[in-house]
């Protein structure tokens, strides 16, 4: 029998969850103070999902990058290929909190959301 524990994050008491498994199906499931915590560690055994956080290159900005998050959670093991899609978005400013930055993420039906504002450069001011 294979034990794996982990550190639910679904409130704040972070209870440590050990789940067993036999064959790769989840045997039992301990540790957790209430339901949320049975649901948590059934999810992050068959498929973890995160939201990804990180940013993307302004063109035109005040600021030369803006923070971005995934609208929804993806699944961890899509997080090095979203990142390299990531990598090559650029977006002209101004950036509004919440604009779309990207849809369908990697055929993933998640939107890249911004998570600040950044204004464009006013031109002028650089005379």
């Amino acid at each position: 029998m294979e034990q794996n524990k982990i550190v639910c994050v679904n409130c704040p008491l972070g209870c440590r969850i050990t789940i067993q498994s036999k064959d790769g199906k989840i045997a039992s499931i301990g540790g957790n103070a209430c339901p949320k915590g049975i649901k948590y560690a059934q999810e992050e055994s068959v498929n973890p999902l995160r939201i990804l956080t990180t940013t993307v290159k302004v063109i035109d900005g005040e600021l030369p990058l803006v923070s971005i998050k995934t609208e929804k959670a993806i699944p961890k093991k899509l997080l090095s290929e979203a990142m390299i899609e990531i990598a090559k978005i650029e977006v002209n400013a101004p950036v509004k909190i919440g604009q779309v930055i990207k849809d369908n993420l990697i055929g993933t039906g998640v939107s890249l959301l911004a998570t600040r504002e950044v204004k464009k450069v006013n031109s002028k001011s650089l005379l």
